[in-house]
């Protein structure tokens, strides 16, 4: 029960806040349930999912709780506890495994299809998860070797002259991989891969020229990829290999602002064996808060972007007036008398 409660009760409050109209009653191991018939048999469904999730030892969050009573409240007939309970990793005891049904079809993609774009906002697991589906290829023997890379953009700050080598320069656009890294595999055994060649971290220039064979290769803030770099980078697909393309079109930190991943994304969007995901608010996992922020920003987005639209329409009709009253000038020069 205090699995299936959570914390200070935070399941509860997100079950009643998702069915305000059932009241939710607990004492002691004894759950009661008043409301509507068709309510009261949701919130009943709902819970009996979260047992069998915890019986499953998986560890459960707000997200589930709010993905499943989603899941549920489109087809009651779908189970949660085995959409979202099938674990991609177990690394040390924590099992990693989409949390949402946007990322459980974004993983079901990287199965299916040879490159996939994960396209989102932060905090929808994007790179987690294909890091994850790469661990999980290689221990699994699929391929031979992880790349991961990600363009070396400052995201709108100058970070001046660093010091040190060449690798050291590039190592903090790299860290969050290198975390990643960490959490899904033994620390250990990650400079081990490194120094092999089986795990490669590197900065999207170093692809140039290359060909990947039978290599899982993860693409981190394509955003900040120039349309020149994602065709280069696309291009380096070799035999037996899967790419993963992940990044955030609201966040696009180029100087001129023109994204790749913002054209590759009408370049390529009827080709077979190309998916594009496209995660949202709802896929985000971390603080309820994120969500909301996302939401807030894109509203000002599309409202600003509205706005801009109206004031070029405004601008060409104003032009449109102006040459349609300018006085007409004679096409050709008049002939001085003779």
């Amino acid at each position: 029960m205090v699995r299936l409660l959570g914390p200070q009760d935070r399941f509860l409050t997100t079950i009643e806040k998702q069915y305000p109209a059932v009241n939710v009653l607990v004492r002691g191991n004894e759950i009661t349930l008043a409301g509507t018939a068709a309510e009261v048999e949701a919130v009943r469904r709902l819970i009996e999912e979260l047992q069998l999730m915890i019986r499953n030892g998986q560890e459960l969050g707000e997200a589930e709780v709010t993905t499943s009573a989603r899941m549920l409240g489109i087809d009651s007939t779908q189970s949660p506890s085995e959409l979202l309970g099938q674990a991609i990793l177990t690394s040390r005891g924590k099992s990693i495994r989409p949390k949402t049904l946007g990322q459980k079809e974004y993983v079901d993609a990287i199965d299916e299809n040879t490159i996939v774009f994960g396209i989102g906002p932060a905090g929808t697991g994007k790179t987690y998860l294909a890091m994850a589906k790469a661990v999980q290829a290689l221990q699994r023997k699929e391929v031979e070797r992880i790349i991961l890379t990600r363009p070396a953009v400052e995201a709108g700050e100058r970070l001046g002259f660093l010091p040190g080598t060449l690798t050291d320069k590039i190592d903090p656009y790299l860290r969050p991989l290198y975390d990643a890294l960490n959490e899904m595999m033994d620390p250990e055994l990650v400079p081990k891969l490194l120094a092999a060649g089986t795990i490669e971290v590197a900065p999207l220039a170093y692809m140039r020229g290359r060909t990947l064979n039978s290599s899982f290769v993860v693409l981190d803030e394509a955003q900040n990829t120039t349309p020149e770099q994602m065709k280069m980078f696309l291009t380096r697909l070799g035999f037996g290999s899967k790419m993963v393309v992940t990044g955030d079109i609201t966040q696009v930190d180029l100087p001129a602002g023109s994204s790749g991943l913002r054209l590759v994304t009408r370049v390529l969007d009827d080709i077979d064996d190309i998916h594009f995901s496209r995660l949202t608010s709802a896929d985000v996992v971390r603080h309820s808060l994120v969500g909301r922020i996302v939401d807030a920003y894109t509203e000002y987005d599309a409202h600003k972007q509205a706005q801009r639209y109206e004031s070029e329409q405004a601008r060409e009709f104003a032009n449109r007036a102006e040459r349609r009253s300018a006085v007409p000038r004679d096409r050709f020069p008049k002939r001085r008398p003779s």
